[in-house]
């Protein structure tokens, strides 16, 4: 029976390799081959890469000044980090808030044997991450340093330790994470709050990786003793990896001991946590008075609860509300710093600086496209659309509204600081805020116009319209081609020769033309194919 669950288990969590919920069939057998293929080449090739880099940069040295258990403390750490934090939300939507939990309990299953086999999938998903992570270093150290049959020991006791204070961890952040998404109103900005926390914190050490390194070997001793001294257990921990036989038995006590008390308190409790549904808000009923709207207003707020529902939507289409909010706050900051060096880089020619500023603003302006997958995303139900009291250009200029707003107002914002670190004159200020700003609704009728003209109506997952789309690709493509243009014809075609504002004015005029097209077509033919999806 727990076999047959943690199957179950399994299949749900790979489901997507098994079937294919856009087509509503099943996969075939080299599809799935295929997708399970790059999934071990992205988990072993990629992740398992770049920490077996890691291990291979830091092994040797450690090893050589004595800090072997210094080199399995770290190399430990990052394997329960990246086992808790992937395996964590497996654990708060597998275990505590399971959709089948209810349907489980109806049927003549032990609650014990559905706990085991919930706990079991828990612990196979956190032994993959973690894994993924130690058995590199394990190994490194085996071909580096010894392979001693103490050190083989200390290295897979380390990693079963490791997998099973994973589960731990999992289990005790799962029961939070349950606890607070019950709770929570606006679950999707967490989401995205977390996914952005964690994207920076990637791309921190992703870049800041090779000094802290050189850092963390040139000052080993110094840090050993550090840790030696004011977390003592951590050097127990790293010391079970290099194969001291007390260290092995205090790790693994305490690592069961801790699995046992989480047991305990879960084996008490699952009945309750299985069927929780979260605490209902009770509300008092006030009168208010219902305040009218025009039909555009009301379209564009139904387009904006849609955009903030959804992380996903937020995440994949709205990432450049933030870069340029960014990039203007890092203008005021570094801004003279980088005019300067452009100055120095292009003062052969004329105007670049300013150029270069602009195409940067268009290029992060363009990382924020809703428009591009508004249209498919009405699905099924676009029916409600068009028995609504609005014409079709009406419904499709709220989504463009949508589109100016997370585009041309953090723009703006960003041309602001531009203008307050470098100083342009009334003709470049002119022309580079009219070149953005025309751009962006260059961008948003280009991204609406696609996504008319390439709708993807028939989805089972929001992430096949956002993502798995040609027209979003399309856009994203387009995002990166008119900076380029814009750089390439003033550089390589020899547009600087126009001078700065002829080879503006000239673009701007292009813009305006293409913008005008694209307008005509979405009020005419554009809303006739919205009206007939």
């Amino acid at each position: 029976m727990i076999r047959l669950l943690v199957k179950k288990q399994l299949w749900e969590i790979f489901r997507s390799y098994f079937y294919d919920a856009k087509k509503n069939k099943a996969r075939s057998r080299l599809g799935t081959a295929a997708y399970i293929l790059l999934f071990a080449v992205l988990m072993l090739g990629v992740i398992g890469g770049m920490f077996t880099f890691v291990a291979k940069s830091i092994c040797g040295a450690l090893a050589a000044a004595g800090m072997d258990w210094l080199y399995f403390t770290l190399m430990g750490l990052m394997a329960i980090l990246l086992g808790t934090f992937g395996s964590v939300f497996n654990t708060y939507s597998g275990l505590y808030l399971a959709r089948d939990n209810d349907l489980l309990l109806s049927m003549p299953i032990p609650v014990r044997a559905i706990m085991t086999a919930r706990l079991l999938g828990v612990y196979l998903m956190g032994l993959m991450y973690s894994g993924v992570v130690i058995l590199p270093a394990v190994i490194v150290y085996w071909f580096t340093v010894s392979a001693a049959p103490g050190a083989v020991a200390g290295g897979l006791i380390l990693t079963l330790m490791i997998s099973l204070l994973v589960l731990t961890l999992s289990c005790a952040l799962g029961w939070v994470v349950a606890k607070i998404s019950l709770k929570l109103k606006n679950r999707s900005f967490i989401t995205v709050l977390v996914s952005l926390v964690f994207f920076g914190a990637y791309y921190f050490f992703y870049f800041k990786a090779q000094s802290m390194i050189q850092a963390l070997v040139q000052h080993a001793a110094e840090y050993g003793a550090k840790i030696k001294s004011a977390a003592y257990p951590l050097y127990v921990f790293g010391q079970a990896g290099a194969g001291d036989g007390a260290s092995m038995a205090i790790l693994s006590a305490v690592t069961l001991a801790a699995l046992a008390l989480v047991w305990y308190l879960i084996a008490r409790s699952f009945l309750q946590i299985a069927t929780a549904t979260g605490a209902t808000e009770k509300r008092v009923y006030r009168e208010r008075a219902a305040k009218k709207a025009s039909p555009s207003a009301a379209l564009l707020r139904k387009e904006l609860g849609r955009f903030t529902s959804s992380p996903s939507y937020m995440l994949n289409t709205g990432l450049g509300v933030l870069l340029l909010t960014a990039a203007g706050v890092g203008l005021l900051i570094k801004g003279g710093a980088l005019v300067a060096v452009l100055n120095e880089i292009f003062a052969e020619w004329e105007g670049c600086t300013p150029l270069m500023l602009c195409a940067g603003i268009c290029m992060l302006a363009g990382l924020s496209f809703p428009a591009a997958p508004s249209v498919s995303l009405e699905g099924k139900y676009i029916w409600q659309m068009h028995v609504l009291p609005v014409t079709p250009w009406q419904a499709l200029r709220a989504k463009l509204q949508l589109q100016l707003l997370l585009t041309a107002v953090p723009a703006a914002f960003c041309l602001l600081c531009a203008m307050i670190v470098y100083p342009f004159s009334a003709a470049e200020l002119a022309l580079t805020v009219l070149v953005t700003l025309t751009y962006t609704l260059f961008y948003g009728l280009a991204a609406l116009a696609l996504g008319v003209r390439m709708p993807v109506m028939t989805w089972s997952s929001e992430i096949t319209p956002i993502k798995q789309n040609a027209c979003v690709l399309l856009v994203s493509l387009l995002s990166f081609v008119h900076p380029l243009l814009l750089c390439g014809g003033y550089l390589l075609l020899s547009g600087w020769k126009l001078g700065y504002a002829g080879y503006m004015g000239c673009f701007l005029a292009a813009e305006l033309l293409l913008s005008g097209l694209l307008w005509c077509w979405l009020r005419k033919r554009g809303s006739a194919r919205f009206a007939a999806l």
